[in-house]
């Protein structure tokens, strides 16, 4: 008995959802600290954290995320 598999591909679609917005947040990469902002709502409250954080440790490198949601449709 042969058995056969068929696959069916379907294009999809993946978008950013707006009203879920987008968050914001700077880590430090100092060897041994990460100190982290945590998430932000805007850039700025990030950037301004590692601002402060660098002129208090003196820890100059850091590493930027930027966190949305998204979505996934099927193409119709």
């Amino acid at each position: 008995m042969i058995s056969r598999a068929v696959y069916r591909y379907v294009s999809h679609t993946i978008r950013h959802v707006p009203e879920s917005g987008v968050s914001y947040e700077t880590v430090c990469t100092a060897a041994g600290c990460g100190a982290e902002s945590g998430p932000q709502e805007n850039q700025d409250s990030a950037q301004q954290w590692a601002l402060r954080h660098s002129g208090r440790t003196g820890h100059h490198l850091f590493r930027r995320v930027v966190s949305d949601h998204a979505q996934v449709t099927r193409a119709e």
